[in-house]
């Protein structure tokens, strides 16, 4: 048979979201299972997000703004950079995809941490780069002068996550000035941060507001965690505006849609709200945290809206045993397991499922 796609793809790994409930509820056969393997915000759509989105459907039958006007000019003020710097696009995921293929050609290499954001060794790969994975360090976070050392003649960029996903770990500005010196003025530095609002560590850095300005890095956030708009696909990045310039010539046409041009301005207007609804993630992130260290589970440090368990080879096996009692987490074999913080009945259903499956994996 002749081969119609590359063949490379095969051994490509292929993005893994978190399992569906109704899946597990039906195989269960339990009134309602628990997701916490998808790091969503769990108390429901910013106010006034529902109603701007249903007023957009009457229009649905035109193209959005593809100059995103409104949207970019309200992103600008509230961060203070010219319009001209930022570029929207279908989630932070698509727009790292973007910066990819706006500075790699085949053969080019793209370093980055891992284990981090599944995504980029499938981005990498897609326009053919090669991924240069840099491995984390022993508790768990980005390795800056490894990172700094794997920079070859060949490397395009370098993404820096964080807080990291999955670890939850973060780099704090010291050593992310040094790491910034060290890079190349030629190499795009992307600092992924999508968790950003969860951060309550001073020492880690707004990178908008540190970094932004520098010639050869970019920021890029979402609003899928914090804002509430996963299901609506809205990211952002902020960039020197010929290098924004350069990231249009190839995203994809009307990639940010009506509906999330109008939901992203809604919830823009909800700032107190975010700040409330982060407050109460970020207080019940250092209860589980410490719940989990009881258990004598190494819980790294997280910035985000998720905890990570480093339990190596018994990822798999913990993950199923949670499932079994209808708690969905996210298990990354062989190195650990994501659990996203939820309300906190479903952290309490989620700590009561981990002590039976330590119980049973000791």
């Amino acid at each position: 048979m002749t081969r119609l796609t590359r063949a490379d793809l095969d051994s490509l790994p292929a993005y893994v979201p978190g399992r569906s409930l109704a899946d597990l509820t039906r195989e269960l056969g339990i009134a309602e299972a628990i997701k916490l393997a998808s790091n969503e915000v769990p108390y429901g759509p910013l106010p006034g997000v529902v109603e701007a989105v249903t007023e957009t459907m009457l229009q649905s039958h035109r193209y959005p703004d593809m100059g995103v006007v409104a949207l970019r000019d309200a992103l600008a003020a509230r961060y203070g950079v010219a319009a001209d710097r930022i570029v929207t696009g279908c989630g932070s995921v698509a727009l790292a995809e973007i910066l990819v293929k706006a500075t790699c050609l085949p053969g080019d290499e793209m370093v980055y941490s891992w284990r981090s954001f599944e995504a980029y060794p499938i981005i990498s790969a897609g326009v053919g780069a090669t991924s240069v994975r840099v491995p984390n360090t022993a508790d768990h976070g980005h390795d800056l002068p490894a990172m700094a050392d794997a920079i070859t003649d060949a490397t395009r960029l370098v993404i820096v996550c964080n807080p990291n996903n999955p670890t939850g770990t973060a780099v704090r500005k010291a050593e992310l000035d040094r790491f910034l010196a060290e890079v190349p003025s030629d190499v795009l530095v992307v600092l992924d941060e999508a968790y950003r609002e969860l951060v309550t560590d001073p020492d880690v850095p707004d990178a908008i507001d540190t970094y932004a300005d520098r010639p050869n890095v970019v920021v890029l956030r979402t609003m899928s965690k914090a804002w509430g708009l996963a299901g609506l696909r809205m990211g952002y990045l902020v960039a020197q505006p010929e290098v924004a310039a350069a990231f249009r010539k190839v995203l994809t046409p009307f990639s940010t849609s009506m509906v999330a041009q109008a939901a992203a301005l809604a919830a823009l207007q909800q700032e107190d709200e975010v700040k409330r609804r982060c407050a109460l993630v970020v207080a019940e992130r250092a209860r589980v945290t410490e719940a989990l260290r009881k258990l004598t589970v190494d819980v790294p440090e997280s910035q985000a809206n998720f905890v990570w368990l480093p339990l190596g080879d018994k990822a798999a096996p913990f993950g199923a045993i949670c499932e079994g009692r209808g708690v969905i987490v996210r298990p990354f074999p062989p190195d650990g397991v994501r659990v996203t913080i939820g309300t906190a009945e479903e952290n309490d259903a989620f700590l009561a499922a981990a002590e039976t499956a330590l119980d049973q994996l000791a």
